[in-house]
């Protein structure tokens, strides 16, 4: 017999059981607007999910939701894969003058294809083609996206077990902090690079995350990342940064490597980059890097029109100066302070508070108690997710937009009625 009622058993008949975030909000959303969501009965919801960084500037901007109206509105393509039109041209033009031009970044721009995933994969791929070497490092808690090529150079176990295959040609080292800082940055990494009987290549390239979103929101300090890059540029490893999450302002700065002074080899942009929560994705790469021949790396949906448009739009619109980015680092101090008087208030082996800018979250003794406070959060009418290898990190990634900062410790209110669900 056909689903047809509007409850949620046509969800659990019909798709599959890989499904993850309905799972921990069982209601079925309607509408969004700004900081907020709504569900079939009217309920309101407020989002500390954002899209897991795809909507730094809130559901349906009303800016950037008339610029995609007008746009599909006019007949204007929509499809277009590498051909030349003007939604791409307007956008590679905003890109260039208002976010590279300013920040003395000289790179050339590949449209991988759809998602953050693909970004990495053609970095991977490039640096590889470029050096002629196979190994990439990468980082303990890393997360690079859900492909082969991307598994490969993620920490999450897992993840990991989802390929089905082995997941070969990378190395993980310890990430800033792995160690408490018992030892010197990059002793066993610098140690290994340059014993001949280490066992280690010589890698391609150098894959980071300047803060570790879904590996628990381990932000890597200035020293550190500027160190690094370093110990790239020394032993002549390309260094990519991976700037899906935490790019376009989720920091501070429209890149999250610019408070540490360092520039990547390539770095890989998705999620907010469309402006508008429409699938976009860019590798940007050094231009004496560009030795891809023809179609060597594409993809069907590496063009799609409405995304630039919006993204265009929303580059010129909140990129222009550093207001955006002051706004952030504001209220990422107010979050911070208020997530550190939670840790004075419970202690320091209860909780942790972590991140940078409006990357943040505090990390709770186990993955068990980070549930119950998302639950808890939920029933107030307040959507988080956690993230660390055990799922003990509560995550919190407001859109970098809002006028205002709501209280972090929402969750604990007893004032707002319970949602149905």
């Amino acid at each position: 017999m056909p689903i047809t009622d509007s409850s949620t058993d046509v969800f659990t008949a019909l798709e599959s059981e890989v499904r993850s975030y309905s799972r921990s909000w069982p209601v079925v959303f309607d509408r969004a607007v700004g900081s907020h969501l709504y569900d079939e009965a009217g309920n309101e919801y407020l989002d500390f999910f954002s899209g897991a960084g795809a909507l730094n500037y809130g559901h349906n901007n009303p800016l950037l939701t008339q610029v995609l109206l007008d746009y599909i509105g006019s007949d204007r393509i929509i499809h277009s894969l590498d051909m030349f039109t003007t939604a791409r041209r307007e956008f590679l033009q905003a890109f260039d003058s208002t976010i590279l031009r300013p920040r003395d970044l000289d790179y050339r721009v590949v449209f991988p294809g759809p998602g953050g995933a693909n970004a990495v994969e053609a970095a991977l791929k490039l640096a590889r083609k470029v050096t002629g070497r196979e190994s990439i490092v990468n980082f303990t808690n890393a997360f690079h996206g859900m492909t082969l090529g991307a598994l490969s150079v993620t920490g999450n176990s897992l993840k990991r077990g989802g390929a089905g295959i082995p997941l070969v040609h990378a190395t993980p080292m310890p990430y800033d902090d792995y160690f408490d800082r018992d030892y010197p940055d990059f002793f066993y990494f610098e140690r290994l690079l340059t014993d001949s009987g280490s066992g280690l290549n010589t890698p391609a390239a150098v894959i980071v995350e300047t803060v570790q979103g879904e590996g628990g929101m381990n932000a890597a300090r200035a020293e550190w990342l500027r160190g690094l890059a370093a110990l790239c540029a020394e032993h002549e490893i390309l260094l990519i940064v991976d700037d899906v999450q935490m790019g376009c302002g989720r920091t501070g700065g429209f890149f999250s490597f610019e408070e540490a002074g360092i520039t990547p080899d390539i770095v890989c942009l998705s999620k907010s980059i469309s402006g508008s929560g429409l699938p976009m994705a860019l590798t940007l790469i050094r231009p004496d890097l560009d030795v891809w021949e023809p179609g060597e790396h594409n993809g069907t949906f590496r063009g799609i029109a409405p995304a630039f448009a919006t993204g265009a739009a929303a580059i010129r619109e909140y990129w222009q100066d550093d207001a955006l980015a002051q706004s952030t680092v504001r209220k990422g101090a107010r979050v911070e302070s208020r997530f550190n008087a939670l840790v004075s208030r419970h202690g320091a082996e209860t909780l942790v508070a972590k991140g940078r800018g409006l990357a943040r979250g505090l990390q709770t003794p186990d993955g068990s108690t980070a549930d119950a406070i998302c639950r808890a959060a939920f029933a107030e009418g307040l959507l988080m997710e956690t993230s660390g290898p055990e799922g003990q990190v509560v995550k919190r990634c407001r859109r970098s937009r809002s006028p205002t900062t709501t209280s972090t410790t929402a969750w604990t209110s007893s004032t707002r009625p319970s949602p149905t669900s």
